[in-house]
């Protein structure tokens, strides 16, 4: 029987937190503020399954190009391609100057 390709297949490491570090996040992550322009990185959260980028681009950089309700558009280069993630920003991080 063929194995299962379901959506954490090969990405589950990446999804996994270490024991001490399990539980909820703090607000200020939850309540974190970007405007367009800024400079953040994908750095998804996995205690929180809403607004959550697609564990390939977890690690990316890019730039803040609008606010979608709660959520911020991302766009990032991959390869040659340019592309837009919507992302709540509990998975984001401001990148530091």
């Amino acid at each position: 029987m063929e194995k299962s390709k379901g959506f954490w297949t090969k990405h589950s490491r990446k999804v996994r937190k270490p024991v001490r570090r399990r539980g909820l996040v703090p607000l200020t992550r939850v309540l974190q503020e970007f405007s367009p322009g800024d400079r953040v990185h994908i750095k998804i959260e996995p205690s929180v399954h809403k607004g959550m980028p697609h564990p390939r681009f977890h690690g990316y950089t890019g730039v803040v190009r609008e606010r979608r309700g709660r959520a911020y558009v991302v766009e990032i280069k991959d390869g040659n391609a340019t592309k837009q993630i919507i992302a709540l920003p509990v998975h984001l991080e401001a990148q530091k100057k």
